[in-house]
């Protein structure tokens, strides 16, 4: 008699159930990489279990990660993530379809959109994309660091109109009968605020509205740093605990915003596609529960913003190694870093309009039409000032909101590009980093 292991038993159930309703596709993406970001390929290790434990098939998740986080020198428990304290180690099991340098926006798009060419031609490899058809529902989970109409990657941006754009692609080309996003970024909500339509079949919730940061929790004394993010951590010990075939979307989504009251957990799109079942995107399955027993920890008891997650992690070390210097020489530079941050921005409202009016920029109201000018607005300030780019500045998200509005106010975009060109030649944080 044939043997069968408990993940094929389960991949054959799952087979079952859906063989009816067309395929299930899940994208699991961590933008980010360094150390002290621990928490996002901890998320998207903890959101493939997830979804393995309720059924949904091997064969159909794509995983996008950098991976220099189980095995960095700064992780004191080599081979190991873990999500939450004292919780199971999610790192083993999880394939390793996108790594490294590979973990790009442009490749991102090709895989989402199915494009297994276009992957081809910028890896110069074979790589496995979402081969979803007319009948077919995608869960996408994107967890990484984000700023006004922008999420991360080490070293560029995805734009929320090249997102959009790929997702109307998709939606033209039948490439889908829904979608559902969870994204975790700071300003995730401007991903999809006023741009994402009710009528393409897709529904995305975000960790925070398009002004504000997102949380981080769950510091780890051992591995000095946090493990989670407060809306992450939320929807997937809420997937860890529940019954899916019985829970909504919109259930969920109101639990993970009751829980994240930290920032504002937001939803858009097809509010329909909310009263569908968790299990037609996470697996129908009961699951084999990564969750704790007893009563969940409190989540937002140590969460700080993302913004000064390296300024928190080097003040709990001092706390605990008060003559440790190099950790309070750090900690004093990025309190430098994050002066001069503002300082840059406050130069370029100052050379655009001669009028100090850099904090009514930075707190109106958010909205952008112009994305050409914001754009080529980015990618300037990268290219004159490398030390404000990506994740080596994590003071930029908010002041981006500057230019934002900047180019929304009907100043010419050149002369904002040549404002930048004059701060970013007398201030001291790019001359430092060229």
């Amino acid at each position: 008699m044939l043997k069968l292991g408990l993940a094929t038993l389960l991949d054959l159930c799952f087979l079952v159930a859906t063989v009816s309703a067309g395929k299930h596709w899940a994208f699991l993406v961590a933008g980010s990489n360094e150390y002290y970001n621990y928490r996002h390929q901890a998320d998207v290790c903890h959101a493939y279990h997830v979804l393995r434990n309720h059924g949904f098939p091997e064969e159909n998740i794509i995983v996008m990660m950098y991976d220099d986080i189980a095995y960095s020198e700064s992780n004191p428990v080599k081979g190991e993530l873990i999500n939450r304290p004292g919780g199971p180690n999610v790192y083993p099991g999880v394939p390793k379809h996108y790594t490294g340098q590979d973990v790009r926006p442009d490749v991102f798009l090709k895989v989402l959109s199915g494009d297994a060419e276009g992957v081809k031609k910028l890896l110069g490899r074979d790589g496995k994309v979402i081969e979803s058809g007319p009948d077919d529902k995608i869960f996408v989970n994107f967890v990484d660091h984000g700023g006004p109409f922008v999420v991360c990657f080490p070293d560029s941006y995805l734009h929320a109109e090249d997102l959009h754009s790929t997702i109307k692609s998709m939606h033209a080309n039948k490439h889908y009968k829904q979608m559902v996003i969870y994204m975790e970024a700071c300003h995730s909500g401007s991903m999809f605020d006023k741009l994402l339509e009710s009528n393409i079949n897709v529904f995305a919730t975000t960790a925070a509205n398009p002004n504000e940061d997102s949380y981080v929790c769950y510091y780890d004394d051992e591995r000095q740093t946090f493990l989670g993010d407060v809306y992450s951590v939320s929807w997937m010990e809420d997937s860890d605990r529940e019954n899916l075939t019985q829970e909504t979307l919109q259930r969920q989504y109101l639990i993970v915003k009751n829980e994240t009251n930290t920032s504002h957990v937001m939803e858009y799109g097809d509010q329909k596609i909310s009263n569908l079942k968790v299990a037609d995107f996470q697996g129908n399955l009961t699951s084999k529960t990564l969750t704790f027993s007893g009563s969940p920890y409190q989540r937002t008891l140590d969460a700080v913003p993302v913004s000064d997650v390296k300024l928190e992690i080097l003040r709990r070390k001092m706390l605990t190694n008060s003559d440790n210097t190099e950790d309070q020489i750090a900690y004093e530079k990025l309190l430098k870093l994050k002066q001069e941050t503002e300082d840059y921005f406050k130069k370029i409202v100052e050379h655009v309009t001669h009028l100090p009016l850099y904090e009514i920029y930075l707190n109106a109201p958010l909205h952008l039409t112009d994305f050409k000018c914001y754009r080529e607005s980015l990618m300037l300030i990268r290219d004159m000032c490398p030390g404000l780019g990506y994740h080596k500045n994590d003071y930029i998200s908010k002041q981006l909101k500057v230019i934002a509005n900047m180019c929304e106010a009907d100043i010419p975009a050149q002369k904002i590009w040549a404002a930048i060109g004059r701060a970013s030649y007398d201030s001291n944080i790019c001359i430092q980093s060229t």
